[in-house]
């Protein structure tokens, strides 16, 4: 009985030492992180432009007053990416879980809900060097028509270190 416990171990652990490696790990993982680590931390939107749609079951107004970009990796589909928060005031205060990756130009934040509305995530650039200027996607098979240039722009700076330790 010993002998055949250990040998179904000892094929357990051959197999999961054969098993596909994460995403995150190898050349494209560092790419992924060097690209990244840049845009990770706390962002407070200082001015977000608000943006109402044509359908009124989705005409609330959206305040977004922080984006928390963490370094901590998720696997999903064999792509590696962030996670990180969305914090809104406006229509509801809540607190979104998302998913993100950084290149050199720019960062692309997604992963809301279908019920909040017909939005793909966002997509921020470097504004100076310690802020981020952005603006709201739009996913298209949602089915809402939105006019060509239609944008909710948000610019947000980084949270100092001092101001999370008067909180």
């Amino acid at each position: 009985m010993r002998r055949t416990a250990a040998a179904a171990a000892a094929w357990i652990a051959l197999g999961l030492s054969c098993a596909p490696g994460s995403p995150c790990r190898g050349y494209g993982g560092r790419e992924l992180a060097r690209f990244s680590r840049p845009y990770a931390g706390h962002w407070v939107v200082g001015h977000g432009d608000t943006l109402t749609l044509p359908d009124p079951t989705l005409a609330d107004h959206f305040k977004l007053t922080d984006i928390l970009l963490d370094t901590d990796t998720v696997s999903i589909a064999k792509q590696c990416l962030y996670r990180g928060q969305l914090v809104f005031a406006v229509p509801r205060a809540e607190t979104l879980a998302v998913r993100w990756f950084g290149v050199p130009e720019h960062v692309t934040i997604f992963g809301w809900p279908a019920d909040l509305g017909p939005f793909a995530g966002l997509s921020a650039s470097w504004w100076g060097r310690d802020s981020l200027r952005g603006a709201i996607l739009f996913d298209e098979k949602m089915g809402v028509q939105v006019r060509p240039g239609a944008t909710a722009q948000f610019t947000a700076g980084r949270r100092s270190v001092g101001a999370d330790a008067a909180h």
